[in-house]
């Protein structure tokens, strides 16, 4: 495993930044596009989001790097003294906490709120808030954490 080790911290550190950028986007402007839309349409336009970003594509950035994490953290745990392992091993952990975890628990159960609301109603309006503050917020962790990952992984390579 370990002469794999190279090349899966090079893909981890590709894949924390492909993740880190997109949730970058979300957190500079799309989320901000969206809250200057009427109540309705932002719902609906972050609704078709949440449905369009579930492609093979994504899911594997954003989870395939988390199980290449995985695969890193054993690998540390296999060959602890080899340079680089204590960055391995932060970037590894930092990922996995900060963006498929941190998707699951908090990002996901405010985008299924959102999608089960009526946009129409005074409900949908303050789910809408609530989603604008709280999803954007931990988008921001999942921004950070992305790219304090793959510099860890860059480090970790050097």
């Amino acid at each position: 495993m370990m002469k794999f080790l190279p090349t899966l911290t090079f893909i981890a550190a590709i894949g924390s930044g492909v993740v880190g950028g997109v949730f970058f986007a979300f957190s500079n402007f799309v989320m901000a596009a969206l809250a200057r839309l009427p109540v309705p349409s932002g719902i609906a336009a972050m609704n078709s989001i949440n449905v369009t970003v579930i492609t093979p594509t994504f899911m594997t950035a954003l989870f395939g790097t988390g199980f290449i994490c995985l695969v890193l953290i054993a690998a540390v745990f296999l060959g602890w003294s080899q340079s680089g392992s204590y960055w391995l091993l932060a970037g590894a952990v930092i990922y996995l906490v900060g963006n498929p975890i941190v998707t699951m628990v908090f990002n996901v159960p405010l985008n299924d709120a959102l999608a089960a609301v009526d946009p129409e109603n005074a409900n949908g309006a303050a789910v809408w808030a609530n989603h604008l503050s709280q999803w954007v917020m931990w988008n921001h962790v999942r921004t950070v954490t992305a790219i304090v990952a793959m510099a860890c992984f860059i480090l970790a390579m050097l």
